[in-house]
């Protein structure tokens, strides 16, 4: 499996962005705060004192001796476009909210409490006004509203949170010696945040178009919110074993490496990450025949890098209850038991699974009858059946809070 790499690129690529024209005058800018501010450049918000340091604001606006570094208030105010303007009550107030829902929407968000300092901005009153015109309109529910805010706050803190610690912390090094790290970080945040920008409203439309696209096609109204799926889990086998051996850095490199390779492998067949749990994925598909597959080429694929542990995947079919882009259920919890008893390198799957690659012509009913099928069509000149899966019944066994159950071992065909 190729990972890739800082070194992967051209050999006469310049690896930092010491070339960029448009970083070196945003590098420029930060080591000439006073005269860019002067200037008029209204990308720059906030105030400085003689010597180009920023003054330090306090909860009522006016300087309190904040003790935060200068720089980490000139990096919010870049990215929040705005000044510190409000308290919450005043915000609830000028949103025309209780401050009871704005505290409710707020922590959905995953935002803190912050008693009354004076800590809020004029888009912190926009997001309130808007959650709050969608429930007065009748277009969601109270209930609803703070679902929204709620995925949408903790997709977006685990985000954020991934490029900050893996992304901006690779591209901040200092491209000129004697540069800190610091110094380089407000003018690159400045160039990436209208591009990052753009590009999640880009792919968010795209995951939204997609997801519109599988609930209206569901049979009737139930099957919207309750589904028939195929959900599957993923396990490293050992990984307890291994963070006792490994460095840390060792340990992240696998796990990044472990997810990145399953959800690449997920998505190019047609499923659909839920979600990544260190050394385990859950990912669903809305068919058994495109589950089948990807479990295969997860165990393929790691079993060929000598670097991975086995692996060793369940897979069951049924009755999906979606919500806020997880999914619960029986079938889930039976995926998720029938991956802890799964040999190394082997993909099982419930009887469910099973019984609908026989129907959709994915796999045989038996190989006996495979046998029989493709001897009876070469007597009569005509192709045998193609099949992609082989299925083999195990010994039913009693699995925990779900009773008796017949697993089938899955393997590919030829």
């Amino acid at each position: 499996m190729h990972r890739p790499h800082p070194e992967d690129r051209p050999s006469g690529e310049d690896r930092t962005p010491r070339k960029d024209p448009a970083l070196a005058e945003a590098l420029d800018r930060t080591a000439n705060p006073v005269d860019s501010q002067l200037s008029g450049d209204s990308r720059r918000p906030g105030r400085y004192d003689d010597r180009g340091q920023v003054d330090r604001v306090d909860r009522d606006g006016g300087d309190d001796g904040d003790d935060r570094d200068p720089l980490a208030l000139r990096l919010e105010q870049l990215i929040l476009g705005a000044d510190r303007r409000y308290t919450p009550f005043q915000a609830a107030r000028s949103a025309g909210v209780s401050m009871e829902l704005a505290s409710r929407f707020w922590r959905a968000m995953g935002f803190p409490d912050i008693g009354q300092a004076k800590a809020l901005t004029e888009a912190d009153v926009l997001a309130l006004r808007r959650l709050a015109g969608l429930v007065e309109a009748g277009l969601l529910s109270e209930a609803m509203a703070v679902q929204v805010a709620r995925s949408t706050g903790q997709t977006t803190a685990r985000l954020a949170e991934w490029q900050i610690d893996s992304f901006l912390e690779g591209l901040t090094e200092p491209p000129e010696p004697g540069m800190t790290r610091t110094e380089v970080t407000y003018p690159l945040i400045e160039l990436l945040l209208p591009e990052l920008e753009e590009f999640l409203v880009y792919v968010w439309r795209r995951q939204l178009a997609a997801a519109t696209g599988r609930v209206v096609q569901a049979a009737d109204d139930e099957e919207m919110v309750d589904r028939r799926l195929a959900v599957g889990f993923a396990d490293l086998v050992g990984f307890t074993r291994l963070t006792r051996r490994m460095e840390e850095e060792e340990l992240g490199e696998l796990v990044e490496a472990f997810e990145t390779t399953a959800a690449d492998l997920v998505a190019a067949h047609g499923g659909r990450l839920i979600k990544t749990l260190g050394d385990e994925v859950l990912f669903a598909a809305d068919d058994a025949g495109t589950a089948a597959e990807i479990a295969l080429r997860l165990i393929e694929t790691m079993a060929n890098d000598e670097t991975m542990p086995e692996l060793r995947v369940g897979i069951a079919f049924g009755t999906v209850t979606t919500r806020m882009g997880d999914v619960f259920g029986t079938t889930v919890n039976l995926a998720s038991r029938l991956t802890s008893i799964a040999p190394r390198d082997a993909v099982l799957v419930d009887g469910a699974l099973a019984e609908e690659l026989t129907r959709t012509g994915d796999a045989p009913a038996s190989e006996t009858e495979a046998a029989a099928l493709a001897e009876r069509a070469e007597k009569e000149g005509e192709e045998p059946p193609s099949y992609r899966f082989a299925l083999q019944p195990m010994w039913q066994r009693p699995v925990r809070g779900l009773g008796v159950v017949e697993p089938w071992l899955l393997t590919r065909r030829g």
